[in-house]
């Protein structure tokens, strides 16, 4: 069974401050978009965030904090999903994804899990534009306690780490928008208010 893990851990400065997740976008905040694109069963979501959890209370979903106090980057809040999905023994991978990403694929695990069984790689992330997304990826639950001991010898870079292991990229096309388009500043937040209308009415999953 999969697991989901929302990245909701940065500080936002370019943004102003706050949280990422929760600016409106359209009537709704971003986190509800990214939620609705997921539409992951319940008891397999879990929000990685630091501070007082109770600002996310309205969203019943289990928030785990990053895995190392002085939240040194989003490898932690990736072991902090794969800590809480080891709780539940019928959770075998978890799905990496944003906060601030509002037009996720809604066929990212599908298409993540395929590319990783037709490689043999261990890991899986998506691309978009020539680029790929490392944050956005496919992680299996046994990999933590490499992913931890990476981390306590200075590890930062998600590439880096998948890269030792085999990491297969998974490229989506950018039809009118990229799928993994996120919103880091006012412009981008303006950016994606007028992308809105044009990717609800795509039949682009």
């Amino acid at each position: 069974m999969l697991g989901y893990v929302i990245l909701a851990g940065g500080k936002a400065t370019r943004m102003g401050g706050g949280d990422k997740p929760l600016k409106r976008l359209g009537d709704r905040a971003i986190l509800d978009h990214v939620l609705e694109r997921l539409a992951a069963p319940a008891g397999t979501l879990v929000l990685n965030a630091n501070d007082d959890p109770f600002r996310f209370a309205g969203y019943y979903i289990p928030v785990a904090a990053d895995a190392m106090s002085d939240h040194p980057g989003p490898l932690a809040g990736i072991l902090a999903g794969l800590d809480w999905a080891a709780q539940d023994k019928a959770i075998t991978d978890i799905v990496s994804v944003p906060g601030d990403c509002p037009f996720i694929p809604r066929d990212l695990a599908q298409r993540l899990l395929s590319a990783r069984v037709d490689s043999g790689s261990r890991f899986a992330c998506a691309a978009s534009g020539g680029w790929t997304h490392p944050v956005i990826g496919l992680w299996p639950v046994d990999c933590r306690e490499d992913l931890r001991s990476a981390l306590a010898g200075g590890e930062r870079k998600i590439d880096r780490f998948t890269g030792r292991y085999g990491c297969v990229g998974v490229e989506w096309p950018i039809v009118g928008h990229d799928p993994f388009f996120n919103v880091n500043t006012p412009d981008e937040l303006l950016q994606a208010e007028a992308l809105l209308p044009l990717v609800n009415a795509s039949r682009i999953p």
